[in-house]
């Protein structure tokens, strides 16, 4: 029965694992947004890209990454890992991801797509540091690293 049991690991798995896959998940939706802009005229259009992820992440995901890092430290250790998102954070990412496939298989993906991509990657990224900032803070207190 061993293999049923849940993966649990510390608070600070957690900490590096919520950052992480928004880092992640951000680069490879800039790296795809990247490629979708048109030389020239249209990569340029991606500081577009980089301005509304900016506002996304300032006013929009750095509030849902404090509740999630705040929950995440109230966890006991050994708190099953696919927790580091709450249920409602799992169906917003399935939600985004059938868009995305819905995006891309309805119009052929450019430079519109690219931006937005490009946006969404970005403001993954740049709310990620505050993730990243709890890691390191609770590593370098406890001693770990």
């Amino acid at each position: 029965m061993a293999l049923l049991t849940k993966p649990g690991v510390s608070r600070t798995v957690h900490l590096f694992a919520a950052p992480f896959l928004w880092t992640t998940i951000g680069m490879l939706l800039m790296v795809r947004g990247w490629g979708w802009c048109d030389p020239g005229r249209g990569r340029l259009l991606f500081l577009v890209a980089g301005l509304l992820g900016t506002l996304k992440s300032l006013f929009i995901l750095d509030k849902i990454a404090r509740r999630s890092l705040d929950r995440i430290i109230h966890f006991q250790d050994r708190t099953c890992l696919g927790a580091v998102y709450s249920w409602k954070t799992w169906l917003l990412v399935l939600l985004m991801m059938v868009t995305g496939i819905g995006l891309r298989n309805l119009t052929q993906p450019g430079p519109l797509i690219g931006i937005l991509y490009g946006a969404v990657g970005w403001s993954l990224c740049l709310s990620s540091r505050l993730g990243w900032r709890e890691w390191y803070h609770r590593i370098h207190r406890h001693g770990i690293a």
